[in-house]
């Protein structure tokens, strides 16, 4: 922690921010002090509490104050009905998981979410209200125990492949589908490969091989031969999908595009699970549109996979900006209010 003082003020900030995310703490800041409370929260840090700005106060968190208010008894029902874990630092100002509800949520509720997300996802004609908790899940995976591995089998406890927030819908031709969304506010890369740098690994395990050499001989990936996931059998189902794989001299998912390829796997999956009932499973990758720390891997991964419509990404800007073409009394609301919180 490091106190940094700005126009005067001084702010308890992480010691290592690039430049966006320093202007987005300092603006998320400022609407803590302004709207919430002026203390300071605390995180744990080797038996050692540290203070933080960004971070609410233990005594207000109970109330999710970083919660669009009309929103929040949906979101507990939907926490009671399909469980899932809150982030470490959900009562963060930055936390991108609340900024993902804050998002999503009120336009899916809305009366209007109909009209709203067929000007984002062309396929789009009618939200599957029937399906998920009123047509969409909050970090969505194919299970709902921790006690369930997954269509991937890396589900436990305490980790796992899930999808930010997924919403289930009828296309153009009345056909159910899911989109699954991950979504991004101040990080500057994507979940990277837990298994290249595992204790575990044996020196059967080699990062260097290629794409092409590890659907081959799937063992030289700890994912496959060393955790048991069924990440590269998926793969290989679908390999065409990777069309540009050729172009990476060793594994193409070591670093940011590895989260982008799991949740592009847990679609395949399901398309394939027959006991599911969704024809088509699409991914987007959804992000702050001042946060261009995760352009490369984004388009690293649009090259791999040949600009394939099944994978595509859009800044939250772009969802405000169809939101706003409907022009409801509650949209415009929440869009003022977000707006303020998230600096767009």
């Amino acid at each position: 922690m490091k106190i940094e003082t700005i126009n005067n003020k001084a702010y308890k900030l992480p010691n290592e921010l690039n430049n966006f995310q320093k202007e987005l703490y300092v603006h998320l800041i400022n609407y803590k002090w302004k709207y919430i409370t002026k203390k300071v929260g605390l995180y744990k840090y080797r038996n050692t509490f540290l203070e933080y700005d960004a971070i609410l106060p233990e005594e207000v968190q109970d109330n999710y104050p970083i919660i669009y208010p009309s929103v929040l008894a949906d979101v507990l029902q939907h926490l009671n009905k399909f469980p899932f874990k809150l982030h470490t630092h959900f009562n963060h100002m930055a936390s991108s998981q609340a900024a993902n509800v804050n998002l999503f949520v009120p336009i899916l509720l809305s009366p209007k979410a109909n009209e709203i997300l067929k000007l984002l996802k062309p396929d789009f004609k009618e939200l599957a209200v029937a399906e998920l908790y009123k047509g969409f899940r909050i970090e969505y995976w194919d299970g709902n125990s921790n006690k369930e591995k997954g269509l991937l089998g890396d589900h436990s406890a305490i980790a796992g492949t899930d999808s930010d927030i997924a919403i289930a819908y009828y296309n153009q031709s009345n056909e159910l589908c899911l989109w699954l969304i991950e979504h991004k506010l101040t990080e500057a890369e994507f979940s990277v490969c837990g298994g290249a740098t595992s204790k575990g690994k044996k020196p059967v395990h080699n990062c260097t091989k290629t794409f092409s050499e590890i659907t081959e001989n799937k063992e030289t990936c700890y994912y496959h031969s060393g955790s048991n996931y069924n990440y590269w059998n998926i793969t290989e189902n679908h390999k065409d999908f990777f069309v540009n794989n050729n172009n990476n001299l060793s594994c193409p998912f070591q670093n940011g595009m590895n989260q982008l390829w799991r949740n592009q796997l847990l679609g395949f999956a399901i398309e394939d699970d027959k006991t599911n009932n969704f024809k088509n499973v699409d991914f987007s990758v959804v992000h702050h549109p001042d946060n261009h720390s995760l352009d490369a891997s984004i388009n690293a991964y649009k090259n791999l996979v040949d600009n394939n419509s099944k994978f595509s990404s859009f800044t939250s800007k772009d969802v405000i900006d169809k939101a706003l073409i409907v022009k409801d009394k509650e949209i415009d609301s929440w869009i003022t209010w977000y707006r303020e919180l998230y600096n767009i």
